[in-house]
């Protein structure tokens, strides 16, 4: 099967290290009781850090980079294993925790028996660039200590709804978005398909345009058309968004993008032609600023059989 953790690259990068680090200490835990160490893998830069003289658990927790609740449960089990022992300090609020006998002993143990082994292991796996790794995984460290990947993430994430220009590539999706919610709801008449196997003659080539919104992941999920009727006169019209899309506010985002389109393209007149089924899409168009207009409907209604609701953008 297709290792999707993998797959998927830097995104799921912590969820690949810490996958790998399981493995890593799984065997690693096999390899120190070997050698007659009583003590976990994750437990040993503790001991390690202990060489030097007692710490306390908050300087414990700085050295190995981890919290101090963290910590403190671990130095309990050290203690139960008689590796570790803790003394009250000079200051009553805080304990120095040192090395046992015991734990100085496991110490050699693990210096001798394990370290070494494990060292070349890790090496041959890296194919002799360990260093070039640790420097990789150092560089990491730096930069989350100097801004965290939440931060990172808040600044460089992309936009999640995008609006593509209208192609020739992208004119299937102007067809297939529109027929699926029209066949859905209606059927497809004379002129819509003329204006869907046609866009760039119908829409395009007289002066209109046909803007399109993609969602990351997704793809091209909505599409719209600006026709050209008449002098300073548009109809948005084919306006269509994929199901996959919902919740994302795509029809929105894309509505509020024609409107400004047409703006630019010096529409005096911005109408659009509905039904009464389409309870949502009138609810957004009224929302951005279209009203129900008896003239429009007089004037360009009876070009869809299936058209009882005419509206004008007053903004």
């Amino acid at each position: 099967m297709t290792d999707v953790i993998a797959r998927q690259g830097g995104v799921l990068l912590g969820s690949r290290l810490k996958r790998l680090a399981e493995r890593l200490q799984g065997d690693a835990a096999q390899i120190i009781q070997a050698a007659g160490v009583q003590a976990q893998p994750g437990q040993m830069a503790l001991l390690a850090a202990l060489e030097d003289g007692p710490l306390t658990v908050g300087q414990l927790a700085e050295a190995v980079g981890s919290s101090q609740p963290g910590v403190t449960r671990a130095i309990g089990q050290l203690t139960t294993l008689e590796l570790v022992q803790t003394v009250q300090g000079s200051d009553l609020r805080q304990r120095h925790v040192s090395l046992t006998a015991a734990g100085q002993e496991a110490m050699a143990r693990a210096r001798m028996h394990v370290w070494p082994g494990v060292g070349l292991a890790v090496d041959e796996m890296c194919g002799g660039e360990t260093e070039t790794l640790l420097a990789l995984v150092a560089r990491i460290e730096a930069a989350m200590d100097e801004s965290s990947m939440l931060e990172r993430y808040g600044r460089l994430k992309p936009p999640v709804l995008a609006i593509r220009e209208f192609s020739e590539e992208r004119a299937r999706h102007f067809h297939d978005i529109n027929a699926e919610w029209i066949e859905t709801m209606f059927r497809l008449e004379p002129t819509d398909r003329e204006v869907l196997e046609n866009p760039q003659r119908c829409i395009v080539a007289p002066g209109g345009t046909i803007l399109f919104v993609e969602a990351q992941g997704l793809g091209i999920v909505g599409t719209c058309a600006l026709q050209k009727t008449g002098e300073g006169a548009f109809e948005l019209t084919k306006m269509g968004v994929r199901p996959t899309a919902r919740g994302l506010k795509a029809g929105e985002f894309l509505l509020g993008a024609m409107i400004e389109r047409a703006g630019a393209m010096g529409a005096e007149k911005l109408y659009l032609l509905t039904n009464k089924r389409c309870e949502a899409a009138i609810h957004l168009y009224e929302k951005l600023g279209f009203r129900h207009d008896a003239g429009i409907m007089a004037d360009y209604g009876a070009r869809y059989e299936r058209c009882d609701v005419a509206m004008l953008y007053t903004g």
